[in-house]
């Protein structure tokens, strides 16, 4: 944690036990390529001003929050006034419930962060509460304020700390009806069913995040460098070909079939079946045998 600020710091509080913990963030966006718009006859940045209609631009000074509670008008707030807003979850994180991980639907969350101890006074209960998390298989539920909202969270252990996570609340959550209220209410036949589920099965590995690459981020870096190889002038694009059109009277079954029969299997296996059809090059003619299975 040297070096590293925390985005929020406060106690973790379960019944009468209060942990001194700090809080990170557990994402990173270095690995995002960002855009900037310029101005192309200069080459220059373009910047926003803060702009009011029939006045025009204005210093920072002069703006303030505003909560429209009718048509074009306005209450402002101060923003200390703002901050005098009394919420224990500013500085307190209480553990009010646990539930199985398992009954929170996955659309509630939202964005992960780290939990530490803030110090060694706190390493003791902070391990407690943690193993005994992690023992009873549960996750714990509570509140915390940050950056001018109360934000609805989870926490879970995370190896040597804990992990927690911002819940959307429920009304935040649109209702699925509207979007499936034209799928008809039926099961799926049980021969096809029998034979997609062959087919999940043979894809099925354990979760390996980094076999995983961003494709797109790649490309947009190799165009990046071409273009400044290229001292900016135009990159020839090559016309995308076109999609070939596909009817939506398909075999479903046959499709399926051989889906199963083509030897597809998660990326990670992907790397060493190269490896082994080169070695085993004429074991093609053995194809037939394998359909017959």
């Amino acid at each position: 944690m040297a070096g590293t600020r925390p985005m929020w710091k406060g106690q973790l509080r379960l019944s009468l036990v209060s942990i001194n913990v700090e809080m990170f963030t557990a994402h990173k966006s270095s690995g995002v390529t960002s855009f900037n718009q310029i101005h192309k006859p200069t080459g220059k940045r373009v910047h926003y001003q803060k702009v009011v209609e029939g006045v025009g631009p204005v210093s920072v000074d002069d703006i303030r929050k505003g909560y429209e509670y009718e048509k074009g008008e306005y209450v402002l707030l101060e923003d200390d006034e703002l901050d005098a807003v009394k919420l224990e979850t500013k500085k307190t994180l209480d553990l009010v419930q646990f539930v199985e991980d398992s009954e929170i639907p996955p659309l509630y969350y939202d964005a992960a962060y780290y939990l530490a101890p803030a110090d060694e006074l706190a390493e003791d209960a902070f391990r407690v509460v943690r193993d005994a998390m992690r023992k009873a298989g549960k996750v714990g539920l509570g509140q915390l304020a940050l950056r001018g909202k109360e934000y609805l969270v989870a926490i879970r252990p995370c190896g040597k700390g804990m992990l927690l996570e911002t819940l959307h609340y429920e009304d935040e959550i649109k209702k699925s009806d509207s979007f499936f209220s034209e799928i008809p209410a039926k099961s799926a036949d049980p021969d096809l069913l029998e034979v997609a589920t062959a087919l999940i099965e043979k894809k099925t590995d354990k979760f390996d995040p980094k076999i995983f690459k961003d494709h797109y981020h790649a490309a947009l870096r190799e165009l990046i460098a071409r273009k400044l190889k290229s001292k900016g002038r135009k990159i020839e694009v090559e016309d995308e070909k076109p999609r070939k059109e596909t009817s939506n009277v398909i075999d479903l079954m046959a499709a399926l079939k051989k889906s199963l029969e083509s030897g597809a299997r998660t990326p990670a296996a992907k790397a060493p079946a190269k490896k082994a059809a080169a070695k085993k090059a004429p074991a093609k003619k053995a194809a037939p045998r394998r359909k017959a299975s």
